[in-house]
């Protein structure tokens, strides 16, 4: 969804176009997230009596270009040696893409408070209904307009409040999911960052380095803050936080007062986020902030605070293993088509330290003490939203093959609708490349309040979904930056195999079928190396296919997941209609739409299924279908019945799916790229769904 970044800089001299240069390389690395407009906040070309905001609708290139007309005016020259600047990409939920509505949102025509927020605030028109009472007169259609303005109203009541205290106050009015970092001209060189249901995280570069393991966390003892906005005026003292493992960074003095401090002299510079990606080329020490965490910055002093003592007792400083090339295209014309050419050395990655293919034996750490409770569970809940649930279809065939439990799958938003009963004896999946999905998150928590044990699928260290999960499994695929997922899709489903060779490992009758399996996941990397090697065939056969309307594409067992995310890519990428079609259903509805026009892909490998494969195939050749087949290496019989067909190797059935995905993601690669779509930020999409 929205990305935010944000550069406060201590002690640190940076002229004024290395700032605004730093903001914009920020959200460019957040374009992937998706947005439809950008816009920035810095101190005014005077110095910090105003705040200059500079916004446009459109790409981040667009804002870029317009600071650069704007080069005199915003006096590039100038030097600040403590400064904060605010960048933001929004996605528009309340209100059309603009430069009104366009962020960063301010308290009035003074600037005096500005705020970038990720999120949706529920409670924003009883909000906005009171402060336009009290005088405010809104500019734009935002929900985020009613925090900027809600703070002002709020210092207007309290003047001696410290700014961390006037973020606090404002929080605690807001219902839904945000991210928020604010920014003031009453209060130069600070900068405040909250979180509660959006991501965040704090980047740290320091001169002298750091040694600091976590850093304390400080409570408010007001347990249940007083609502500010009808004047309640109370103070809120602080209690004095839990000691730790501290540094020459971050020391406590020895007053008691628990303020933490840099090194007198010390130059340090933060970095505040929406994702890892925009701070991994400045510093690679992190802190994740959890829900309700208020994050300020004061005279370089980093100190965290919460209203309520749920949680941690400190945040801990978590170094990224992410590398800057990572999150760059190299010789690739898009992340996409990187990231499909990636799976060789993804799936490698996935299974690394994982399988032992000489004794054949698969250890998942992450979950292994939970082994015997998830063995005597009741059944198995796998939930998840667009490409991740379709990973769990992918693999529930073999779950249920080899834990011999009920496995039920879900879609997170379905899930949450019906209020489903749960019990202390279930064991639930939530799978989610980010860790942060709303939907997913929102099921995590309704299945964890209900006492059963909670297992978390993701790809991103430290996400909300790893944190609050019992145990887990990290799919360690690499960032993926395209918005269709590819990559993260064959390694969900790989970590869901490989769970189900952990619980069967002590089962003699499915030794045969254990080992069969994991063979095959030895061989898995040289077999998606030769179906990468189709992409010119592919490339051919979306020349004829680019104008259609309508794709359907069929298939049944254990590539049904295939269809339903081939047809996810289609629609995602090339904004044609897409169908994925059990072939089992074709008689029930579907076969009406077949004739020699529309466009119909068919996967029929050696299988279990591959008989009733064939009777769907002769069905739809019999209505003058012209289908394009995905067939076994050498299946030249089946072959025959279609102009078109692409041939993948033959391996286990319970594998095929990862092979069989990968044709289709190539192919919906190259359908929106002759239609002229942009492959990595398709329209009205984010990476990212972190609002419901």
């Amino acid at each position: 969804m929205c990305g935010i970044f944000a550069y406060l800089n201590h002690l640190t001299p940076k002229t004024r176009k290395e700032i605004l240069d730093m903001l914009v390389k920020g959200l460019q690395r957040l374009e992937y997230r998706g947005y439809d407009s950008a816009g920035v906040g810095v101190d005014g070309p005077n110095g910090n009596a105003n705040i200059e905001l500079i916004k446009a609708t459109g790409k981040v290139k667009a804002l870029e270009d317009k600071i650069l007309s704007e080069a005199a005016r915003l006096n590039f020259d100038g030097v600040h040696t403590q400064h904060v600047g605010i960048a933001h990409t929004r996605w528009a939920t309340h209100g059309a893409p603009s430069d009104l509505n366009c962020h960063p949102h301010r308290s009035g025509e003074d600037n005096k408070f500005v705020v970038v927020h990720n999120g949706i605030i529920t409670n924003y028109k009883d909000i906005k209904q009171f402060l336009m009472t009290k005088g405010f007169v809104f500019e734009s259609e935002t929900d985020t307009e009613c925090i900027s303005k809600l703070i002002q109203h709020i210092r207007g009541q309290n003047v001696h409040y410290t700014f961390r205290q006037l973020v606090e106050q404002t929080i605690n009015q807001l219902e839904g999911a945000f991210a928020c970092v604010f920014k003031s001209t009453l209060y130069p060189g600070e900068c405040v960052a909250t979180r509660r249901g959006s991501p965040l995280l704090v980047g740290i570069r320091a001169e002298g380095g750091l040694e600091s393991d976590s850093i304390p966390v400080q409570y408010s003892l007001e347990e249940h803050p007083k609502s500010y906005i009808h004047g309640v005026t109370s103070d809120c003292p602080q209690s004095p936080a839990p000691r730790k493992k501290t540094s020459a960074m971050f020391r406590i003095d020895s007053d008691q007062t628990e303020e933490i401090h840099p090194c007198d002299g010390d130059a340090v510079e933060y970095f505040f986020a929406s994702d890892a990606s925009a701070i991994i080329e400045h510093t690679n020490r992190v802190i994740y902030l959890e829900d309700d965490d208020v994050a300020a910055v004061k005279l370089g002093v980093l100190s965290i605070h919460r209203n309520n003592k749920e949680g941690e007792l400190a945040r801990e400083i978590t170094t990224l293993k992410m590398e800057i090339q990572q999150i760059m295209k190299g010789n690739y014309s898009s992340f996409m088509q990187k990231e499909i050419f990636e799976q060789p050395e993804s799936v490698v990655n996935t299974m690394r330290g994982r399988i032992d293919f000489d004794l054949e034996q698969v250890t998942l750490g992450g979950i292994k003490s939970f082994v015997p409770e998830i063995k005597r569970c009741r059944r198995l809940l796998m939930i998840a939203c667009g490409t991740s649930y379709h990973s769990a279809i992918a693999s529930r065939q073999l779950l249920e093959e080899l834990t011999e439990l009920p496995v039920m799958v879900d879609l997170a938003s379905d899930f949450l609708d019906r209020s489903t009963p749960i019990f202390r004896d279930d064991v639930c999946f939530f799978i989610s490349q980010s860790g942060e999905t709303a939907d997913t998150l929102g099921a995590l928590r309704y299945c964890k309040s209900r006492g059963a044990l909670i297992i978390g699928i993701t790809n991103t260290v430290g996400s909300t979904i790893c944190r609050e999960s019992h145990s887990g499994v990290h799919i360690n695929a690499g960032p993926e930056i395209g918005v269709a997922s590819t990559k993260a899709y064959t390694s969900q489903v790989l970590c869901l195999i490989m769970f189900a060779l952990v619980m069967s490992e002590d089962r003699i009758s499915l030794q045969p079928r254990r080992s069969e399996i994991i063979q095959g996941l030895k061989q898995l990397p040289d077999m998606i190396r030769k179906v990468l090697e189709l992409d010119e065939k592919i490339k051919d056969i979306s020349q004829d296919l680019y104008e259609k309307r309508s794709l359907l594409i069929m298939g049944r067992g254990f590539n049904f997941a295939t269809c339903l995310e081939g047809a996810l890519k289609v629609k995602e990428l090339t904004y044609m209609h897409s169908e994925g079609i059990q072939a089992g259903e074709l008689k029930h509805g579907p076969l009406a739409l077949v004739d020699s026009t529309v466009p119909i892909i068919m996967i029929l490998m050696r299988d279990h299924v591959f008989n009733k494969c064939m009777n769907a195939l002769q069905q739809v050749v019999a209505r003058e279908g012209k289908p394009i087949l995905i067939v076994e290496e050498g299946d030249t019989e089946t072959a025959k019945w279609a102009k078109h067909s692409l041939e993948i190797p033959r391996s286990v059935d319970a594998l095929q799916g990862i092979l069989t995905v990968i044709p289709m993601q190539l192919l919906s690669y190259h359908l929106a790229v002759l239609r002229g779509c942009n492959v990595d930020c398709p329209r009205n999409l984010a990476k990212s769904v972190t609002v419901e």
